[in-house]
């Protein structure tokens, strides 16, 4: 359940928006004067008691064992024990202690225990029929696997990268694919109440189990306890990434995990594989979690405005799984997060290339390229880095900071390059000037942070590629007011997961690998909502536009315009709308220097027919958007070679393939253009 926005007045709005989701989810307590105020209330709590006395008491040992016999009651009237029932509880209860939950006298942090082979045995239950699985965790358990399922909470709550998931909510994809991190599901204290959680139990289990299952897991529900519904999952996107041999094992645990992986669970089948305890997962860790308390702690105080987070970093050292901890986090206590993209390599919903604005309003459980959607707004650079042209990365930064309306309350999280030195470090400095950011979070490992610390205090005298001490600020930027340099809170993050820093070279996690499944995920939606088999990109009937009706222009290369089509072809192309006008002489209009204009999705110019003078174009974007595109941009983004290699249904040589190509022909390779960048040999002596 969201937090509700009226139209009161603005410090009410925010005081609604950021309400706490635990007083917001948990039941309300019952008063005195409630149970009087209706007249058929006597009845429903005589119904009650009598419900309360029929069903068994929860089994508690005292602090003097008493020997238990068949057929001898406790004294305290609870359900007699037989043997094998005590034996059972026995053993139960001892395997719960072993998996962390406080008892007396336990000593083991509940914050760091894992449910393991034996556990699942005990706490979990497949339906074979129905193809899905219930389990039952005890207040700090975790699960971590690998894989991909629907995960639906039925009774308390559980945690996922930072997200509450509570009953009563929808089920939510979880994705934990070999390229990143395992997912880790944790239950949390659901503030059930304790004299109705075992009758409340009973009626959830009664509709997902058989009564063998039902009364097995029904005996390791506590008041803490959180219920949740696993069930396999299959979408487009899984379906499409599969088909290509190249990403087969994408879902399956890697070698280095598979020999200790827990194969044979009750939740075999589903598409999920627990891991033990020796394989690290998501690790938050306190500097971690102390910069997550100050953003949420901000953003729910009498911030003047909404809070508007930089978080920075070296490549690989975690900045990416940071973020979307963060935007998790804060969508437990609102509607909404603004994201900002300023990073062209790794891009969080978008294919590489793109710089984009957008609203995040659902919890992001899964990498990147689980989670393409269009953006808000979107400049398509076509490049993975800035390096050409750093000029146009800024402007094209500044035009998506435009659309956003200073009056959103709404906070936003900016995502920056991994690239921190040099050039980088510069353009760092340029949006700390150009964007009214509040807090600034720096992400590093071991505690090296591989650039400065980036505090009001550098900034003062800072350089940056466009701004110098004495330092711009935002309003300077945009409105052309005077007023002082904005001050903003700096927060160090030291990420201390295993692999933190260091070059990625496993399969699957190489940031070329990355970039290409985030390109077939957005062509994924190419393909049917209905199961069946997946149909290849050639196979799919594209759309067709006049030559005369859209612009065709290169980014970052020069191309002779006599070569301007045989560049494009096949290529993947920007979806632009241009302000001016596409005017035509009946010949392919060719843009000389592109502008920076909105863009509203991406396509694959699969084909050029220059005697009816169309481009076909293939994109899953809705016809009444592609009415108002009349720019197509190539960039650097192509497809992955294996889509044009491994095609079924081509007879002869594949189109658009090629094994007689030379780099040693004049004019074979393409010539890259650096702007805005001057080598030492270009700097004249003054």
């Amino acid at each position: 359940m969201k937090a509700k926005r009226g139209n009161h007045s603005k410090g009410s709005r925010k005081s609604q928006k950021w309400k706490d989701v635990r007083g917001k989810r948990c039941r309300p307590p019952i008063e005195p004067s409630d149970l009087q105020s209706s007249p058929v209330m006597a009845s429903v709590i005589k119904e009650h008691q009598e419900t309360t006395r029929k069903k068994p008491a929860v089994k508690r040992l005292k602090t003097k064992a008493k020997p238990v016999a068949v057929s001898k009651s406790f004294a305290n009237g609870a359900m007699e024990l037989d043997s094998d029932e005590s034996r059972e509880w026995k053993e139960y209860s001892q395997t719960v202690q072993a998996n962390g939950v406080r008892t007396p006298g336990a000593s083991k942090d509940v914050r760091t225990c894992r449910l393991d082979g034996n556990s699942l045995h005990h706490c979990a239950a497949r339906d074979d029929q129905r193809k899905h699985a219930v389990l039952v965790m005890q207040q700090g358990q975790t699960l971590c696997f690998r894989g991909k399922c629907f995960l639906t909470c039925l009774y308390g709550r559980v945690e996922v990268m930072g997200f509450t998931i509570e009953e009563g909510q929808q089920s939510y994809p979880l994705f934990s694919p070999a390229s990143h991190s395992p997912l880790t599901v944790r239950a949390e204290d659901g503030c059930r109440d304790a004299e109705d959680h075992r009758s409340d139990a009973e009626d959830i289990l009664n509709n997902y189990l058989s009564p063998a299952s039902r009364k097995k897991l029904l005996k390791k529900v506590l008041p803490n306890s959180a219920i949740i519904l696993l069930e396999p999952m299959e979408t487009p996107l899984t379906r499409f990434l599969s088909s290509f041999s190249e990403l087969g094992g994408l879902f399956n645990p890697p070698v280095t995990e598979l020999m200790s992986a827990i194969l044979d669970t009750p939740l075999n089948g589903l598409g999920m594989v627990p891991l033990p305890d020796d394989i690290e997962g998501l690790k938050v860790s306190p500097s971690c979690q102390e910069s997550l308390d100050a953003v949420v702690g901000a953003c729910r105080g009498d911030m003047d405005g909404s809070a508007v987070v930089l978080v920075y970093g070296a490549r690989n050292v975690g900045k990416s799984t940071y973020i979307r901890v963060l935007i998790n986090t804060l969508l437990n206590h609102t509607t909404g997060v603004d994201y900002l993209e300023a990073d062209l390599g790794q891009t969080e919903f978008t294919p590489a290339g793109c710089l984009s604005l957008l609203t995040v309003r659902e919890p992001l459980l899964g990498p990147p390229f689980t989670h393409q959607r269009a953006p808000d707004h979107m400049v398509y650079y076509g490049q993975s880095t800035c390096e050409s042209d750093m000029i146009l990365y800024m402007e094209s930064i500044k035009s998506l900071w435009r659309k956003r309306s200073p009056t959103r309350e709404t906070p936003v999280v900016i995502n920056t390059m991994g690239w921190v030195k040099g050039f980088g470090l510069q353009l760092l400095v340029d949006l700390l000037r150009f964007l009214p950011v509040s807090h600034v979070v720096q992400i590093s490992h071991d505690g090296v942070g591989q650039c400065p610390d980036l505090t009001p205090d550098f900034l003062r005298t800072a350089n940056g590629v466009q701004t110098h001490p004495p330092a711009q600020t935002a309003l300077e930027e945009f409105t052309e007011s005077h007023s002082p340099p904005q001050s903003y809170v700096h927060l160090s993050v030291n990420n201390q997961y295993q692999g933190a820093g260091c070059q990625i070279r496993t399969r699957h996690q190489r940031s070329n690998e990355l970039r290409d499944m985030a390109l077939l995920a957005y062509l994924s939606q190419l393909q049917s909502a209905d199961p069946g088999p997946v149909r290849p990109l050639h196979s799919l009937t594209p759309y067709q536009v006049a030559h005369t009706a859209v612009a065709l222009g290169v980014l970052h290369f020069e191309v002779a315009p006599s070569d301007m089509l045989y560049a494009a072809n096949a290529g993947v192309v920007g979806l632009c709308c241009m302000a001016d006008k596409v005017t035509s002489n009946g010949r392919p209009v060719l843009l000389s220097r592109p502008p920076v204009c909105p863009c509203v999705g991406l396509g694959v110019l699969r084909g050029i027919d220059m005697a009816r003078g169309l481009y076909f174009v293939l994109t899953p974007l809705d016809p009444a958007l592609l009415r108002k595109v009349n720019c197509l941009l190539l960039g650097t983004t192509t497809l992955p070679s294996y889509v044009l290699t491994t095609q079924e249904g081509v007879e002869g040589e594949p189109p658009y393939v090629t094994s007689d190509y030379s780099f040693q022909l004049t004019g074979a390779g393409k010539l890259r253009v650096y702007k805005g960048l001057q080598r030492p040999s270009q700097m004249g002596t003054h």
